[in-house]
């Protein structure tokens, strides 16, 4: 189901940053979600991006952002944050925000967020040029 609204992508030239925001308005904070961000580039499989546990602890990453994509949260609140630097051409897809309900500690990985979402939002175009 549809219950997250997602904002802030773009187009900008190599190198250049770009924020995305998510919101879920579907559902009460609950400090138990997995929350984060998944992409799709045309004509290549869906991706993990980055994940976020509401309940603290350490995100986890994509190797291919690592260093340069950071994900946080807004505390209390069911809204999250994709800080995205140095930006490159493959980095050009449509990025999803997604959440998992009431997780685990330690269970919020991109495999779960990227398969096992409850709700996603519609979907954030980021363009990279070169």
């Amino acid at each position: 189901q549809v219950h997250l609204v997602e904002s802030g992508g773009g187009s900008v030239q190599a190198g250049g940053s770009l924020t995305l925001t998510c919101v879920d308005s579907g559902y009460t904070f609950y400090r138990s979600n997995c929350m984060g961000w998944f992409r799709r580039a045309p004509g290549k499989e869906r991706e993990g991006v980055a994940t976020i546990y509401t309940g603290g602890g350490s995100p986890t990453y994509a190797d291919s952002v690592k260093g340069r994509f950071t994900i946080s949260q807004d505390n209390g609140r069911n809204k999250i944050y994709l800080q995205m630097n140095s930006l490159k051409p493959e980095d050009t897809a449509i990025y999803y925000c997604a959440v998992v309900r009431r997780v685990v500690s330690g269970s919020c990985g991109l495999e779960k967020l990227t398969h096992e979402y409850n709700s996603w939002g519609q979907g954030t175009q980021v363009t990279v040029s070169s």
